[in-house]
């Protein structure tokens, strides 16, 4: 079978947890340099810095769609290649490893091409102006040159993770997200590039994660590895992996197109300082989330294990373990963002006008965030049992079918005004976390025996 601390089907739940979650945590706040140096830099340049910061944020949808198409991959193959691996079918695991580098490979080329020609009705169409629309564009297109290094990078460290070799899975980000602090300064200052410098710093960054993830799945360490005898595309196959990764697409996908709706009815209903508001918002909740997101992504090749190796009573173990471990942490991380709010915004940026305006906003976008563990909970454990049409049901509900109407509809009522836009998140919450946390309990926790 596989090594003793590999196999999820022995030993405590919380432990296996805990060993996978804390490394992927420690990653994800590496990865999120790459995103937060950058707008910590921009917003500190000597000149137009405000502007350029919500540049940054026009493009910034761009970017989620990339990182879309390499979750639609990543946590499409990902499930199943743990599934396989508790069945002890190392074969069909690595078939699916090798299908899902020849699908990174077609994704990260069509997005360079498309994102290329398309970038300029884009940015416009995402909420650029006047003033940050050159700001916007000198971003993205850098950016657009690396998309592939960004696919591979993301999409396959899942496979390094779902080994049990979760320390390697945190080298992989930490590698590219180091460079990029490193860079980033050489680049902007140094160099005098600008933004241009931190989009070239975070292109040479993922590169250099990219080159590490395949010498890790390629090298003698992984139990299952990238073979090219395995990278010929199977239609089934690539169905089964497209049809469980359309929720992490889905739920990036309409992450995208909120940020889009949000920019578009800011410049309306209140103009570009509140679309860097929104930008220093964003920021925050990548913070706050990586916990949450680590903690899911720990867990589900947990709870994928067991489910191949037909273990119920861990599974369920695994479900409550996981919420009960996110639930604690958004309730303390909704307490100290609301406390912390002025100092966060400082950080990113000294604009007094901005201030009052990004602190209301970041009060209002956060309220209620420990709903959030229960979003999580049931998608996750969806995700993680195959159950693909359920997690992208319950990712549209949230974004598609509440936020997006919200964030129209609320800056039209009095009492909102432009803060509607920002109170559209913890509505969608409240309403989108319970329904689906409720769900997963009675079709999959209650049934499962």
């Amino acid at each position: 079978m596989y090594d003793t601390k590999n196999n999820f089907a022995e030993g405590r739940i919380l432990s296996h947890i805990m060993r996978l979650s804390i490394p992927m945590i420690t990653a994800q706040l590496i990865n999120i340099l790459y995103n937060i140096i950058d707008r910590i830099f921009i917003g500190h340049m000597p000149y137009d810095a405000t502007n350029a910061l919500t540049g940054l944020g026009v493009a910034f949808p761009i970017c989620t769609v990339t990182i879309a198409f390499a979750n639609l991959v990543g946590t499409g193959g990902g499930p199943l290649f743990a599934i396989a691996r508790g069945r002890g079918d190392n074969r069909e695991a690595e078939t699916v490893l090798g299908n899902c580098f020849t699908l990174l490979i077609i994704f990260g080329v069509f997005m360079g091409i498309a994102g290329s020609i398309f970038k300029d009705r884009l940015l416009y169409l995402f909420g650029a102006s006047s003033a940050t629309f050159g700001y916007a564009r000198d971003y993205i297109q850098i950016y657009l040159y690396g998309t592939i290094f960004v696919m591979l990078s993301l999409g396959l460290n899942c496979f390094i993770t779902a080994q049990g070799f979760a320390k390697s899975g945190m080298a992989t980000v930490s590698i590219g997200a180091l460079s990029n602090v490193i860079l980033d300064p050489i680049f902007i200052f140094v160099l005098d590039m600008g933004i241009k410098g931190a989009a070239y710093a975070t292109v040479i960054s993922q590169l250099l994660a990219c080159m590490w993830t395949l010498a890790f799945l390629l090298g003698k360490r992984t139990e299952s590895k990238l073979r090219v005898r395995n990278m010929r595309l199977g239609s089934k196959r690539v169905k089964r992996i497209i049809a469980l990764g359309i929720s992490g697409f889905t739920m990036q996908i309409t992450n995208g197109a909120v940020q889009i709706v949000c920019n578009k009815n800011l410049l309306i209903y209140g103009g570009d300082i509140y679309i860097t508001a929104m930008t220093v918002i964003n920021s925050v909740r990548e913070v706050v989330h990586l916990v949450v997101t680590g903690i899911s992504s720990g867990s589900q090749p947990i709870l994928s294990f067991n489910y191949g190796a037909d273990k119920p009573l861990r599974v369920k173990e695994g479900i409550r373990t996981m919420a009960a471990i996110l639930l604690i942490y958004t309730t303390a991380a909704w307490i100290l963002v609301m406390i912390f709010a002025p100092h966060t915004v400082t950080v990113f940026n000294k604009d007094a006008s901005l201030l009052p305006i990004a602190v209301k906003a970041i009060h209002v976008y956060f309220f209620g965030f420990f709903m959030m563990a229960f979003q999580f909970t049931g998608q996750t454990v969806f995700q993680a049992l195959g159950k693909a049409k359920s997690a992208v049901f319950f990712s549209l509900l949230r974004k598609v079918i509440i936020v997006i109407p919200l964030t129209c509809l609320l800056p039209t009522v009095k009492a909102f005004g432009v803060y509607g836009v920002f109170a559209a998140e913890p509505i969608s919450n409240f309403l989108g976390g319970a329904a689906c946390f409720i769900t997963m309990y009675f079709t999959v926790y209650r049934k499962m025996k």
